[in-house]
């Protein structure tokens, strides 16, 4: 939980911090006086002034956002001589430029972590897929388990969450897909995966399951690597470095095995026969427990595997790039992020994707906290994809967002007049209504996310 709580306090500070410098520095450069430069809202906790123009520094007691406070003749009075410097004096470019500042801080962020983690190097696994279960879309498709994926849809993919990504994307797009792949034999083939028929209910969920493309996964042996702390199999008797040779008398050969036993059975009582420091244990007895997963109910104990380090090594594979390809591959990535995200919320608003997909501040501390447990690189990463979504966001054309204010702006552009001050009050009890509900839908997915596990 501390962990958690520190990673989204990090996280989400930087965010805010980035994106209020670019309105920052850019209203400085457009020569507009900053009264108040503030990370939280509320209460200040930390109150410092600085700078010719006696700015104030804040850190509020609520950290969900920010903002800079700019001088402005329709919030306060103004003294004569510091009028050329007032927001609302600023020409409408001028303007515009200064809120757009914030939205393509975040985005610039994000390009210049993708930047550095492409020039480190970003392992992942080989793309590489395991026997589609029989029946399903990609099976159907011809895919056959040792496939090597290499394209999706004519984009090169190199790691499985490359594939992974694009496939969600055109499965988003509810297309048929091309996707190149080199088989179990060296051969390259063309196969065509058919995701016309994809519901919204299967994209929100499990969505490579239902189409029957799961990453191969390395063959371990029936070894308990951990045991979570309260689950089942701690509870039943069941130690690490045991070995399961049986289940119900048949006999488990390797870690998958065991898996499929387990999540077959969920509710019904097991007899689990072990080998313990050499010799034979006395059997546990356990019951799975039921949890739902892509729409089935299946079982679970609480138990990892062995890892061999050797095995998974080989599996992996690390993308790495030099500087100039790096920032290139960077600048691909946002823009891709962006528009998948752009897409998303477009769908959600003629109700091809559910509400469901919204998360909340629950959700994103939840991801801070598992990534940084992960390492510094998944933990760069999702700051980088929560940069992304931060910048669209603020984009979208609502009142009280810098999207909204750009929408005034650019009619002011059209017709040559600014947004009279009745109608952006309106628009402001609007924004703030939409903003309400999208947060509450947020929350309450959190909530059902955190109950349900």
């Amino acid at each position: 939980m501390l962990t958690t709580v520190v990673a989204f306090i990090i996280a989400l500070g930087v965010l805010i911090v980035v994106h209020e410098l670019g309105h920052y520095s850019v209203a400085r450069w457009c020569g507009v006086k900053v009264l108040r430069f503030s990370v939280g809202f509320g209460r200040p906790l930390v109150r410092r002034i600085h700078g010719a123009d006696r700015t104030e520094w804040v850190i509020g007691a609520i950290p969900l956002g920010g903002y800079v406070k700019m001088l402005d003749e329709r919030e306060d009075d103004v003294a004569p001589e510091d009028l050329p410097r007032a927001f609302n004096r600023q020409s409408v470019w001028k303007r515009i430029a200064i809120v757009a500042a914030g939205p393509i801080a975040n985005f610039l962020l994000a390009i210049v972590l993708y930047w550095g983690l492409f020039m480190h190097g970003i392992p992942g696994m080989k793309p590489v897929i395991a026997e589609p279960p029989a029946g399903s879309i990609a099976a159907a498709a011809g895919f056959k388990g040792g496939d090597t994926l290499r394209a999706v849809a004519g984009e090169p993919v190199v790691q499985w969450q490359d594939a992974r990504w694009r496939l969600l994307r055109e499965g988003v797009d509810r297309a048929a897909v091309d996707v190149d792949v080199v088989d179990a034999g060296g051969r390259e083939v063309l196969r065509r995966l058919d995701l016309s028929g994809i519901t919204t209910a299967q994209l929100e969920e499990n969505f490579l399951g239902y189409v029957g493309l799961v990453v191969a996964q390395p063959k371990f042996e029936p070894v308990i690597g951990r045991i979570v702390g309260g689950g089942v199999a701690e509870r039943a008797g069941l130690l690490a470095g045991d070995r399961v040779l049986a289940v119900d008398g048949r006999t488990i050969d390797d870690w998958e095995g065991l898996v499929k036993a387990i999540r077959s059975s969920p509710g019904k009582p097991l007899e689990i026969e072990v080998d313990r420091d050499g010799r034979a244990a006395p059997t546990v007895r356990l019951v799975p427990e039921p949890s739902e997963e892509g729409g089935q109910v299946i079982g679970k104990v609480g138990i990892g595997p062995k890892v061999d380090p050797a095995q998974v090594e080989r599996m992996m594979v690390d993308v790495r790039h030099g500087p100039v390809e790096s920032l290139g591959e960077a600048v691909a990535k946002t823009w891709s992020t962006s528009v998948l995200s752009l897409q998303m919320l477009g769908k959600m608003l003629i109700g091809q994707v559910s509400l469901k997909n919204l998360s909340g501040p629950i959700t994103i501390a939840d991801y801070a906290g598992q990534s940084v447990q992960v390492g510094w690189l998944a933990y760069l990463t999702f700051i980088a994809l929560i940069s992304i979504s931060l910048g669209v966001l603020n984009l979208l054309p609502i009142p009280m967002l810098d999207g909204g204010h750009l929408m005034y702006y650019a009619f002011e552009v059209v017709v040559r007049r600014p947004v009279s001050e009745r109608a952006m009050a309106i628009g402001q009890q609007v924004g703030m209504g939409v903003l309400f509900v999208l947060m509450a839908f947020a929350i309450f997915n959190d909530i059902h996310r955190l109950i349900g596990g």
